[in-house]
Order: C-alpha cells, then sequence, then structure tokens
C-alpha cells in the first residue's frame, strides 16, 4: 500500500479549487473519461477514496452530480486517510466520511511509533464525529501478505467493538476470507448495519448475507464480461440489501474499464445492476437510495 499512501499524500485538500459555476461540468482531463448520462432519479456512491481521485474533490463531485450522484462515501485505510476522509465529508455538501485501519495497512498500525492502542483511539475518536457514517474499510484480505491473519483478525474484532459503541455502520473488506469474516462477526456479535464493501462472493455468499441482514455493495467489476458469478450473486441479493459503489479510483465499471474511475462512473454500475435485477433504473436508484440512509443514518 505504500504507492497508494504516496499518492494520497499528494491529493488536493478538501477545497483547494473552486467548483465549476451553475450548470458546468469539467470537461475529461488526462486520464479521465467521458461522463455517463445522468440516471432518471438520485443515487449515490458508497464507497470511494476521493484522497486517491487525481482531480480536485470539488470537481469530481460536480461531475458526480451531473450524472445523479447525489451523495458520496470516501473512505479511509489508515489514520491519515481517515482524518482526510472527515475533513472532506464536514467541507462538502453531500459528502460522508468512513474511518478504518485497511485490512492491508493493519501490520504498519500496530508497529507504528504510537501503537496499536492508540491507532484504535484515534480511529474511535473520528467515529465520534456527525459525518462519519461508517467504520471501514476494515475486515480480511487473504489475498494479500501486507499483514498477518492473526493481526487483520485482531484489528477487525476491535473495528466492530467500534462500530456497535459508535452506533455506525461497519463496511467490511472481503478479499478470500468469507468464512472467517462471516465466523467473526458471528463471534463478536454485529453492529445493527454491515455493508459488504465490493462484494466479491457468489450467489451461496449472497444468501448466507441476506440471511444475516447484511447489505451487499456492488462496485464496477460486477459490469465486467469475465464476472457472470458476481451478477449471479447481485441476482440473489434482496433489493432491500443492496448498494452501487465505484471504489474509485479503482474497478472502472464497463465501457471504461482500465481508465481511472471516479463517483460519476457508478451510474454505469446502477443500469447494469438494474437488468441484472430485472428492475427499472429509477427504481432501482429510489431503492438504493433508500438503503443508503437506512444504512448510513439520515442525511
Amino acid at each position: 500500500m505504500t504507492a497508494a499512501r504516496a499518492a494520497r499524500n499528494g491529493a488536493p485538500g478538501p477545497g483547494q479549487v473552486s467548483a465549476p459555476g451553475p450548470g458546468q461540468v469539467p470537461a475529461p482531463g488526462p486520464g479521465q473519461v467521458p461522463a455517463p448520462g445522468p440516471l432518471p432519479g438520485d443515487a449515490l456512491d458508497a464507497h470511494c477514496h476521493l484522497d486517491l481521485i487525481e482531480q480536485p474533490p470539488d470537481e469530481v463531485l460536480a461531475a458526480a452530480r451531473a450524472a445523479g450522484i447525489r451523495r458520496v462515501i470516501t473512505v479511509g485505510v489508515d489514520v491519515a486517510s481517515s482524518r482526510w476522509s472527515a475533513q472532506c465529508s464536514a467541507s462538502h455538501d453531500g459528502v460522508y466520511a468512513a474511518v478504518a485501519i485497511h485490512p492491508n495497512e493493519t501490520a504498519d498500525a500496530a508497529h507504528s511509533p504510537s501503537g496499536r492502542e492508540s491507532v484504535l483511539a484515534e480511529i474511535a475518536s473520528l467515529a465520534g464525529l456527525p459525518q462519519v457514517r461508517a467504520i471501514g474499510e476494515t475486515g480480511l484480505d487473504y489475498y494479500r501478505d501486507h499483514a498477518s491473519p492473526e493481526i487483520q483478525r485482531e484489528f477487525f474484532r476491535a473495528h466492530i467493538e467500534i462500530a456497535k459503541r459508535s452506533g455506525k455502520a461497519l463496511m467490511i473488506h472481503d478479499r478470500e476470507a468469507h468464512d472467517d469474516v462471516l465466523r467473526i462477526l458471528d463471534e463478536e456479535g454485529p453492529p445493527e448495519q454491515v455493508i459488504f464493501h465490493c462484494f466479491s462472493g457468489d450467489a451461496a455468499m449472497a444468501k448466507r448475507c441476506a440471511e444475516a441482514g447484511y447489505v451487499m455493495s456492488f462496485a464496477g467489476n460486477v459490469t465486467f464480461s469475465n464476472a457472470p458469478g458476481l451478477r449471479d450473486a447481485a441476482a440473489a441479493a434482496p433489493p432491500d440489501l443492496l448498494l452501487v459503489e465505484t471504489d474509485a479510483p479503482f474497478l472502472t465499471p464497463m465501457p471504461h474499464r482500465g481508465r481511472p474511475n471516479s463517483p460519476a462512473m457508478v451510474a454505469h454500475t446502477v443500469r447494469c445492476l438494474a437488468d441484472v435485477k430485472g428492475m427499472g433504473v429509477a427504481e432501482l436508484c429510489a431503492q438504493v437510495t433508500a438503503t443508503g440512509e437506512r444504512v448510513f443514518g439520515p442525511w
């Protein structure tokens, strides 16, 4: 995650660039992609990293609003980016924050000069801010080896406790760790609201999550031609347990796969999921908006 941290340190701070004038949407710059057509109803991006997007937040959010994306959750992965997310959400209408130590960052956090307890205390303090609506992204990543499974599980349990104490939703990163994630949630007792960010399970996993009342948030990879299993999972997920996200600047949906992502691009994923679910696009927009408000609290 060193490269991501370096990119974050160079990201523009909130409010550094003025928003475009009324009705103006920034033209695509280097690496940007054409704006999607506006959705027929308001929707949200349930998970992105505004600090890692090259364009200033004002420009990114203006483009999102033009596509019908009225609310955005910007997500921290360590103390520095969690502070940034909380600051950004306090400075921009329609932006809310999630704060946590990403599982791939847990080894560094555990051995930081301030120590594990200090790091977790900082996350707990940020969790009390009104603009912070989720504890995440936390969880388990068995695909990469940036941190041992033992350290990841220890931090995951601590984040579950922070979510329960603060009354905020738990936003889970689950990569090749489905059974352990579900087991730890069962052992610790989940908070009232649980979201599986960038859902990566199959239809059977979707049914297990639905039985527990966990929300499944689908990212742009559900649109990829090589992801029929993800679309089967989305088909199995009850509409009221469904959210849509970008994970921007990563996982850009088709037809722009491989290019930088931004919250506006969630419009492509909404249209894909509406087709998978056999729902009208406006109907799905209304559903994910209602689910977002239920999960993240009153806007």
